[in-house]
């Protein structure tokens, strides 16, 4: 009698693309609600009244609460996106977006519109290529993921000790280390996501939560990789 050690599995390609589809999509449709609320928060008057005492102070308190609002719905969904309906992780999805858009509104008091026009188009360009590259690569990049959490650890680490000794050479180097791990991070988080649809990738309401879960996780590293390109073409106001 033969004995087989693996078993075959007939891919549903279809299923496949089904769920990269659903990814991409719901990915897209965060960045949007982000960048609108960013926008909006920014430029009708919405900033001032939150973010502006009597004084014409900045205040923080509004902005540390919407920070801390947002790192407890993302970490809720990443650990209970499996415990809940799919309607409400994709609430939780939403209201992440808006949150974030809420502290990103920063951006466009830091940085001229067009330069953020235009970092956002380099990054979508980059984000692209490196995607693909992710997908259709026959490479196992999970040796590689290893490598780029300890470089992220890095960069975290690196960006509190310069919050105290304001190095602009440390601050660069964070800025160019921080575009090399999010390029990486992208490859490795598509060709990650690729093998679990393969291997779980059935076009049901769990398959579509992990859709879910692979459209925030693409959302971050579009998100950073963004912020760290917008340190590098971004033309500050003056």
């Amino acid at each position: 009698m033969e004995n087989y050690s693996t078993t075959t599995r007939v891919v549903d390609q279809s299923a496949v693309a089904s769920l990269f589809k659903s990814t991409y999509m719901q990915m897209a449709a965060a960045l949007t609600v982000t960048a609108l609320t960013a926008f909006s928060i920014a430029y009708l008057g919405i900033f001032e009244k939150i973010f502006i005492s009597d004084d014409g102070t900045f205040n923080t308190t509004p902005m540390w609460v919407a920070i801390i609002a947002e790192l407890g719905v993302v970490m809720w969904l990443s650990a209970r996106l499996f415990h809940m309906s799919m309607a409400k992780a994709t609430l939780l999805f939403i209201l992440y977006s808006v949150l974030n858009g809420v502290t990103m509104s920063m951006i466009f008091l830091l940085y001229e519109p067009m330069s953020i026009a235009i970092t956002f188009a380099v990054t979508a360009g980059m984000f692209f290529v490196m995607s693909l590259i992710g997908y259709a690569t026959r490479m196992d990049l999970s040796k590689f993921g290893s490598i780029f959490m300890m470089l992220l650890v890095g960069i975290i680490i690196a960006t509190v000790v310069n919050i105290f000794f304001a190095s602009e050479t440390l601050y660069w180097v964070i800025t160019y280390a921080g575009v090399i791990v999010f390029v990486g991070l992208t490859a490795f988080d598509t060709n990650k996501l690729k093998q679990i649809y393969i291997e779980h990738g059935d076009a049901d309401e769990f398959g579509q939560k992990l859709a879910l879960m692979g459209a925030l996780t693409l959302y971050l590293d579009f998100i950073n990789l963004f912020l760290f390109l917008l340190r590098i073409f971004g033309d500050r106001r003056s």
